[in-house]
C-alpha cells in the first residue's frame, strides 16, 4: 500500500504524464511564458464548462476575490458579509480593501452561510454578499440570490473549493457552482479538484461591464497598453499552469466522481456511528468533496489526531480557528460575534484523505483505524 496523504498528486501526475509533460514542453519551445495561447483557450474552455459568458484567468484565489471586490468599486468602510467558518483568503482581502467584515453563522449541516443569519445581518451598509462553498458543498444559493436581488446586492461566489460542483434550484433547473451570483472565484492551488502546479486562479461572469473591469484590474487597470484608467493589480495565471489546467479541465468531472466514491465508502463505512457524524449531503448541492469533513462527538479530537498518525493516518482540522478570531482582525472588533454554531465546529471537526487516486484497500485501512481509533477513546 502506498504512503497514505491528504492528496496524492504525485500518482494522479503519473497517470497523465505524457500529455502534461508534452504541453509544458511546448509552452517552453515556445517560449510564450506570459499570456499566450494556453491562456486564452483555457478561459474559453472553463467559461464553455461553467455555462458563463467570460472567464478571466489570474494568479491565484486570493486575488480573484479581491479583484472581484475591486470591481464594485466599494469604499472604506462598506460592510461585506460572509461566514467566518472558511479559508483567511474569504476574508483578509475584506480586510485588505479596508471593507468592514460582517460574520453570520454557518448551518451545523452543511458548513455553509445560514439563510436566517443573512437576512438579519443586512444593514443600509450592507455593499457585498459573498457566500463560501466550502469543502465541496455550494451555498443554498437560491434563497441567498433572492435576499440579494431583493436589497440589490451585489453577491461574489467563493467556490475556490467547489470547481466542478453542481446546485440546483427548486424548480429542477442545475447550473455549476461560482456562475450563480454577479462574479464567481475559484483557486487552482495544487491541491484542489482542479488544480495546477503552482498557483492559479480565475474570476467568472455574466455581465460584459463587470468582465471588462475584471480584466482592467488584473491587468494594472489598462485595457490598451500603458493607458491606466483605474487602478488595478498584476494578476496573470502564466501559460504553462494554463496548459496544464486544459489538459485536467476534461477530466475534472472524473476527478469529482472519483472523489464522491471516496466519500461514498466513508459514509457507508461511518453510517449510525454514534460518536462520527458524516457529512451532509442536500438535494440542491452536487458535492465535490474537496474535503471530507466529519463531526466528532464526544470524543478527544485532538488524541483522534494522535492516534491516527500513529497509525500513519492523515488527517487535517479545516480550520481550527474561524476567521472572526484571528488576531488580524481585532480592529474590526468581532472577535465576540456571536457564532455558535462556527464556534462548535472548530472544535469537532476533523478531515479524512480524498484524492483521486485512493484505493479501496487504503480506504479500507483508514476506516478500520479512525473507528478503532474513535471507539477505543470513547469507552
Amino acid at each position: 500500500m502506498h504512503k497514505l496523504q491528504m492528496v496524492d498528486l504525485k500518482r494522479q501526475y503519473e497517470r497523465i504524464k505524457p500529455e502534461v509533460d508534452a504541453a509544458i514542453q511546448e509552452v517552453i519551445d515556445s517560449t510564450a511564458f506570459i499570456g499566450g495561447k494556453n491562456v486564452q483557450e483555457f478561459g474559453n474552455e472553463l467559461a464553455a464548462y461553467l455555462g458563463v459568458k467570460h472567464v478571466i484567468p489570474c494568479a491565484n484565489g486570493t486575488d480573484a476575490l479581491q479583484i472581484a471586490l475591486m470591481s464594485l468599486g466599494l469604499q472604506p468602510g462598506d460592510e461585506v458579509i460572509t461566514t467566518s467558518f472558511t479559508f483567511i483568503a474569504t476574508v483578509e482581502v475584506i480586510a485588505f480593501l479596508k471593507l468592514k467584515p460582517v460574520f453570520v453563522d454557518v448551518d451545523a449541516d452543511t458548513f455553509t452561510m445560514n439563510v436566517e443569519g443573512l437576512k438579519k445581518a443586512i444593514t443600509p451598509n450592507t455593499k457585498a454578499i459573498v457566500p463560501v462553498h466550502l469543502y465541496g458543498q455550494s451555498a443554498d444559493m437560491e434563497p441567498i440570490m433572492h435576499i440579494a436581488n431583493e436589497h440589490n446586492i451585489p453577491v461574489i461566489e467563493d467556490n475556490a473549493q467547489a470547481i466542478g460542483g453542481n446546485y440546483t434550484y427548486s424548480n429542477g433547473k442545475t447550473v455549476k457552482t461560482g456562475s450563480i451570483g454577479l462574479i464567481g472565484c475559484t483557486s487552482f492551488f495544487p491541491s484542489k479538484n482542479l488544480g495546477c502546479y503552482g498557483d492559479g486562479g480565475a474570476i467568472f461572469t455574466n455581465d460584459d461591464d463587470v468582465a471588462t473591469k475584471l480584466r482592467m484590474i488584473a491587468n494594472h487597470g489598462q485595457s490598451k497598453r500603458y493607458y491606466h484608467d483605474m487602478v488595478g493589480c498584476n494578476s496573470r495565471l502564466d501559460n504553462i499552469q494554463a496548459a496544464v489546467l486544459r489538459i485536467k479541465l476534461p477530466k475534472l468531472d472524473e476527478y469529482c466522481a472519483a472523489r464522491r466514491a471516496a466519500a461514498d465508502h466513508y459514509d457507508n463505512a461511518f453510517a449510525n456511528h454514534t460518536n462520527i457524524v458524516t457529512p451532509h449531503r442536500p438535494e440542491y448541492c452536487y458535492h465535490v468533496f474537496h474535503q471530507y469533513t466529519l463531526q466528532l462527538k464526544n470524543v478527544d479530537r485532538n488524541k483522534v489526531q494522535e492516534m491516527l498518525a500513529e497509525r500513519e493516518v492523515p488527517s487535517m482540522i479545516y480550520y481550527p480557528v474561524p476567521c472572526h478570531k484571528q488576531k488580524m482582525l481585532e480592529e474590526y472588533n468581532v472577535a465576540d460575534t456571536y457564532l455558535p454554531v462556527t464556534e462548535m465546529l472548530q472544535e469537532c471537526v476533523i478531515s479524512l484523505p480524498i484524492h483521486t487516486e485512493l484505493t479501496q484497500e487504503e480506504l479500507n485501512y483508514i476506516t478500520t483505524n479512525f473507528i478503532e481509533v474513535v471507539d477505543q477513546l470513547s469507552k
